[in-house]
């Protein structure tokens, strides 16, 4: 029977190369811009991956700590019989030891209060009110059965106002800024999710919610919902383009409404207001 005490060492070995490995893999690891898999692109989420380290190499520990002992205790205590298939040594049973109850339960406590504390900075910097910036809003996104809506305030500034641009699934913000977005949703629970930058915020019914985050390297990354919000949550996926400036930004908001202009005309002049003119 010693035999599993070395099934279990070998699974408890393979565990350890993947905790080992997943960090410095990209395809392990939460995404970052393919040109640069090793490099997270958000002031968050340097924070965030760092907590993430951390708790990795507490579990890690701990997890190696446990299996050793279960190896050992496997290996050294596995039954024995005599040529007559009685045991040699006879099982003796107690009730447990008070003083091994209190230590495994003030060193996990101990852990977590660790934890909750160390985390306090980087969640008041994400997610309290009082660290949102003082900017102008970048935009307005509403989650709704099953996609993202953006509203990007018009050559006026401001949002709600008859030249706000409309968007659908499609974030754009610039390189080296902060961006703001105050998140909403029009049905059930949402959940807005920037992998590439360690955002996740739940988008709930009835709440206006700001959001803030920045990259400081352009690209297209991804914009996806992370709560369950019904058939066809696996669509709402969205893309996100960060610009190198503001004035590539400028140009790309000059020609969306160019666009928009463009499409609403169309609308106004359809078969039904030809019949009219008629």
């Amino acid at each position: 029977m010693r035999y599993w005490s070395l099934l279990f060492a070998l699974a408890a070995i393979a565990c350890v190369a993947a905790f080992l490995y997943s960090p410095f893999s990209p395809d392990w690891w939460l995404p970052n811009n393919p040109s640069n898999p090793h490099h997270v692109v958000s002031t968050f989420g340097r924070e965030i991956d760092s907590l993430f380290l951390i708790i990795l190499a507490i579990t890690g520990i701990t997890f190696i700590g446990t299996q050793v002992a279960l190896v050992w205790v496997a290996f050294r205590y596995v039954d024995r019989v005599d040529p007559e298939g009685r045991p040699v040594r006879p099982a003796t049973y107690f009730h447990g030891s008070q003083r091994l109850e209190v230590v495994w339960t003030i060193i996990p406590a101990a852990i977590l209060v660790f934890i909750a504390l160390y985390q306090m900075g980087t969640w008041a910097a994400i997610k309290f009110r009082s660290s949102a910036p003082k900017v102008q809003p970048l935009a307005e996104v509403t989650g709704r059965q099953f996609q993202w809506v953006m509203r990007y305030p018009g050559p006026d500034g401001r949002l709600n106002t008859p030249d706000d641009l409309h968007l659908v699934n499609d974030l754009h913000f610039v390189k080296n800024k902060m961006a703001l977005i105050y998140l909403k949703s029009s049905d059930v629970l949402h959940s807005f999710f920037l992998p590439q930058m360690r955002i996740k915020q739940d988008a709930v019914p009835g709440l206006t919610i700001p959001v803030w985050f920045d990259s400081d390297t352009a690209g297209n990354y991804e914009l996806a919902c992370a709560e369950l919000c019904g058939w066809g949550h696996y669509k709402m996926r969205g893309n996100v383009t960060v610009h190198e400036s503001q004035a590539e930004f400028d140009e790309w908001m000059r020609k969306a409404l160019e666009a928009q202009n463009v499409s609403q005309l169309a609308a106004a002049s359809g078969p039904q207001g030809e019949m009219t003119s008629q």
